[in-house]
């Protein structure tokens, strides 16, 4: 099971293209609930099936509103993943998270990777989705760069209650598949020594502006048939909209070095008549480890224009530039061929 569940959930042997659920949360900008449920349905209509949310996400907004959509559909049309790792308590006021998620409801999220805090959020998801099980749950964002000098103690706690909660979720039929979402290809790495995860899902880390995580962990990932997401193909958005403006690369400015880099890209890209982000979407999907790319979609109008990417005719002369100007790793996997409808 730990081997081929989550591969089994994505049947058509092609990487599928997903549904990232954190502008529900309204990240960065809000949006109505109208305004997120036409995205929903505009998205069913595209043909995507894959849906990936959080409790951090607008603190549970983006899985109320992702579970109002889905009540409409029959449960086996879709896939599901969430993530635990945080839960939820009460707080009115300000705290560092509302930087990044707007008008959103009183609650502050707070990591608990013990197992009963495991349980808990788990149990809290199930609600406010209005599933009764989970195809694809994640553990949310452990990791050195993310927590720190607690990260040794919150990495054991995680590896022990945290794991044995997921694992007994997963023999119980109650989850399909069980990994880890972390912004850090290095502590997936890790966990893979410590328990018989299914895959992870890898957000920012292996992208058209860098290939770190090829290895030692993706190639790792293909020898034990461990399957990935990749979250964040555009770096959070500058891969998207090019170094303009207040570009955000890992939820922040863009520092300097990026900036260069993405402009030499898109440089690249123009030469050879693609839009840089579609190059970016595209990218990961050529991994043998991969199984989705999950972009977030903020509007109906992104939503459009993701399709669009999709679409795009991208020689692959293009891939060879890229590699001859030493943009990307000469030892990734390219796209090969034309352009591509939504694979699922």
């Amino acid at each position: 099971m730990a081997r081929s569940g989550l591969r089994g959930l994505f049947a058509g042997g092609m990487p599928t293209l997903g549904f990232g659920a954190a502008p529900l949360g309204n990240l960065y900008r809000a949006m109505t609930d109208g305004e997120a449920c036409s995205l929903l349905h505009a998205a069913g209509s595209a043909g995507l099936r894959y849906f990936d949310t959080a409790p951090l996400y607008g603190f549970g907004l983006s899985e109320r509103r992702l579970g109002e959509f889905l009540r409409g559909q029959p449960r086996d049309a879709f896939v599901l993943s969430t993530k635990v790792g945080r839960v939820l308590r009460p707080n009115d006021g300000w705290h560092a998270q509302r930087d990044y998620f707007i008008d959103t409801p009183p609650f502050e999220p707070v990591f608990d990777y013990s197992y009963d805090g495991i349980m808990r959020s788990f149990d809290a998801s199930l609600e406010r989705l209005g599933v009764d099980r989970i195809d694809f749950l994640l553990m949310h964002d452990i990791g050195e760069k993310t927590h720190g000098a607690a990260h040794e103690q919150l990495f054991k706690t995680a590896m022990d209650g945290g794991y044995r909660a997921m694992e007994e979720l997963r023999r119980s039929g109650a989850v399909g598949a069980i990994g880890i979402g972390a912004n850090e290809w290095e502590v997936c790495n890790l966990a893979l020594d410590r328990g018989e995860w299914d895959g992870f899902l890898l957000a920012g880390r292996y992208t058209l502006l860098e290939q770190g995580a090829l290895a030692p962990f993706l190639d790792r990932c293909v020898e034990e048939g461990r399957g990935v997401v990749v979250g964040g193909a555009f770096n959070s958005g500058i891969l998207a909209t090019g170094a303009v403006g207040r570009a955000h690369f890992d939820y922040g400015a863009a520092p300097q070095a990026v900036v260069v880099k993405v402009q030499a890209l898109d440089t690249v890209c123009r030469l050879h008549g693609v839009p840089l982000a579609a190059a970016a979407l595209r990218f990961p999907f050529a991994h043998p480890a991969v199984v989705a790319v999950i972009p977030g979609f903020g509007s109906k109008a992104e939503c459009d224009q993701i399709m669009q990417w999709m679409q795009c005719e991208i020689p692959d002369a293009l891939w060879a530039a890229l590699k001859w100007e030493g943009l990307i790793d000469r030892r990734a996997p390219v796209p090969v061929g034309g352009p591509v409808g939504v694979p699922s």
